[in-house]
């Protein structure tokens, strides 16, 4: 390429001009060519042209130059004779020495699109990005041996990805891509040695599968996290329920033990207060006072529901007599309760000598 540009810059701005100005009949006139007034007329100067383009086509048969990161193919005869490298060189034409061609040494990307098919039936489409350079030792068989060396290479990653997607999932083929670039890596890197080049790196660069396989992938990982969420959310109701039926215990149990103390603040009164009423009433005895406290209780009783109740009416029977009718009731009740008493002190008396 050096060669030509060469030839160009010599030969083409002035012989150009030269010859336009003999087409319109000026061939005797006095013009500026390349930037200066020439002394000698058109004809003269056309003949110094065609001279020095004949001289500078002599001279780049003899010579090229190879640019960096470049690598020549020199031939003899139309035969392979050696490379060239990068620089000036000097050539023999008259032995049949001339440059074949030149070849790249920078790394070359070449992406391919694969579309196949997974063991579990989904169709994807794989992008392969190979990098890829000629290896300077062999660029004669790189130069030689293969025409197209990217459909070369793009027919070997079809081979390879459509031999080994085929028995992975599509899940497995996600995980595993690192390995699928590999085989490809360790296939083409055997086979394309052979003819000069050198795999320098595979990246599996996207796995696509169907439009309507994503939809479903997705509803499926949606699922599962509404389905994890559910679970987190049963258990933060599972412990709140419990520190409910904790605090209804600790509630339940605080409220028994202030019914306890106010049961056991209500029996020290009555005892005090049968006390004192039969120490100042003679006559009277305790089970006579404490029917009185009974009585007393009831109406305080019947008091308070009648208060406390919004919208309720309660009917109780009442009657002149119904007083002495309670008194009776009251010493009924106590009496069947020492009554009961005593017979299951008898009941535990016969278990215990049987």
């Amino acid at each position: 390429m050096s060669q030509f540009i060469f030839l160009s810059v010599i030969g083409f701005p002035g012989n150009y001009l030269v010859k336009k100005l003999k087409e319109h009949g000026r061939s005797t006139e006095t013009v500026m060519i390349n930037g200066e007034w020439p002394t000698k007329t058109l004809d003269e100067k056309l003949e110094t042209q065609t001279k020095l383009e004949r001289w500078a086509i002599l001279a780049l048969a003899f010579f090229t130059c190879i640019d960096q990161a470049s690598v020549g193919v020199l031939e003899r005869w139309g035969r392979f004779e050696k490379l060239a490298e990068p620089g000036f060189h000097l050539l023999n034409p008259c032995a049949g020495q001339w440059v074949a061609g030149v070849l790249s040494t920078r790394i070359s990307s070449l992406d391919v699109r694969i579309e196949t098919k997974t063991k579990d039936n989904v169709f994807v489409q794989l992008v392969c990005s190979i990098q890829y350079r000629v290896v300077r030792e062999n660029a004669d068989d790189a130069f030689y041996e293969l025409q197209n060396p990217k459909e070369q290479i793009q027919a070997y990653v079809f081979d390879v990805v459509r031999a080994l997607v085929p028995r992975m999932t599509l899940d497995d083929l996600f995980e595993q891509k690192g390995e699928v670039a590999k085989a490809v890596l360790e296939e083409l890197e055997k086979v394309m040695r052979e003819y000069g080049y050198s795999i320098e790196h595979i990246l599996m660069v996207d796995i696509i599968p169907d439009a309507s396989v994503r939809k479903a992938m997705n509803e499926i990982n949606a699922a599962q996290r509404l389905q994890l969420a559910n679970v987190y959310k049963g258990e933060a109701e599972k412990v709140l329920q419990v520190k409910r039926a904790e605090a209804e215990a600790e509630a339940k149990y605080l409220g028994g033990v202030g019914v306890a103390r106010q049961r056991q603040a209500i029996t020290d009164g009555l005892r005090e207060n049968i006390l004192n009423f039969s120490g100042k009433v003679e006559g009277t005895s305790a089970k006579e006072v404490m029917d009185l406290i009974m009585i007393t209780q009831y109406f305080d009783t019947i008091k308070d529901l009648g208060n406390n109740s919004k919208n309720t009416t309660v009917f109780i029977p009442h009657g002149p007599g119904h007083v002495r009718d309670i008194g009776d009731q009251i010493r009924n009740g106590q009496l069947e309760a020492a009554s009961a008493q005593s017979m299951v002190c008898l009941r535990h008396a016969d278990d215990v000598s049987m």
